[in-house]
Parts: C-alpha cells; sequence; structure tokens
C-alpha cells in the first residue's frame, strides 16, 4: 500500500496542504488533503495519509513555503515534485518550473515550449489539473489577452500571487 505524508499549515492566504512521499505529490490551498490526492496521477497516488513532516521531500517543501512568503523564491526550486508518466502535461509541468518569478507566459507559449505549439488547450488543461500548485506555477500562465485565465484556487488568489511575485496587473 502506498503511503504518503501529509501536512497542513496556515499561510497568509489560508490553509495550505503538502502530501509527499520522496516527492512532493501535491499541494494546495485547502485543508482537505483528500481534494488533493484527486489531482495525483494514478501511478503516484497514494491509498494511505500519514501526519509527518519528517521525510526529506516534505521538509523542502516547508522550506519551500516559508521563503516563498518571506518573499525569497529561490528555494521553491529546490522542491522534489512527481511528474506524471512521460506526457505534454509533464512537459507543460517541467517548462512551468522554468518561469521566473516576476514574468508570466501564455498558454500559447507554454504549448510551444513543451513541444507542440498547436496545443495551447492541452496546456491550459495542464495547468489546471497540476496537482502541485506554488511549487510548479502554474499561476503564472494567463490569457494571450492579459486575462488571468482560470486557477483551481480562484482568480483573486492567482491575482494575489502574481502581485506579491512582482507581476504588474492591468488595472481594466
Amino acid at each position: 500500500m502506498r503511503t504518503a505524508a501529509v501536512n497542513t499549515v496556515g499561510t497568509p492566504d489560508g490553509p495550505f496542504t503538502i502530501v509527499a512521499d520522496d516527492l512532493v505529490l501535491a499541494s494546495g490551498w485547502t485543508s482537505d488533503a483528500s481534494q488533493l490526492v484527486k489531482l495525483i496521477d494514478a501511478t503516484h497516488r497514494p491509498q494511505k495519509l500519514v501526519s509527518d513532516q519528517t521525510g526529506h521531500a516534505m521538509r523542502q517543501a516547508m522550506i519551500g513555503l516559508d521563503a516563498y512568503y518571506a518573499g525569497y523564491f529561490g528555494p521553491m526550486l529546490a522542491v522534489p515534485v512527481a511528474y506524471p508518466e512521460e506526457s505534454f502535461h509533464a512537459d507543460c509541468r517541467r517548462q512551468l518550473r522554468s518561469i521566473p518569478r516576476g514574468h508570466t507566459i501564455t498558454y500559447s507559449e507554454l504549448a510551444l515550449r513543451a513541444g507542440n505549439a498547436a496545443a495551447a488547450r492541452a496546456a491550459a488543461t495542464a495547468c489546471a489539473r497540476n496537482p502541485t500548485a506554488l511549487f510548479v506555477p502554474c499561476h503564472r500562465v494567463v490569457r494571450a489577452d492579459g486575462d488571468l485565465g482560470g486557477y483551481l484556487y480562484g482568480l483573486e488568489l492567482k491575482a494575489r500571487l502574481l502581485v506579491r511575485e512582482g507581476v504588474r496587473l492591468s488595472a481594466d
């Protein structure tokens, strides 16, 4: 039986839960770990969750999360995350980690970077199904018209994250 650790902490944006084994499997602004488990690729999905803060991936995630909210963004890149089996979605998520803090790209640009310029909708789906929010910064992807697009945890939070990272949002 695959077991993973779960830890929920308070952040300025609300409760943030991390699910990890040797890698961060899921993370997001919820106190309900079962919501996150549903997002995990079947190859990594745990059947049992235990409260634990001692594993390497969990410790790295906590360091990254604390640093993020203290205004230091580098430690986020050291957090080991699980990717789905080799697929376009996996390629998109790897590319998401290369978007620098303070920058955004479009779904079309993400598709191009992931190897299929014609797959903007699939790139948007990869973002929408991203189980490792914040550590894989899908919030840094916006629509071609500059609109924020969507975000699993709400557009208000997406905007706060982008502003925190130094992105200037249009005032229309």
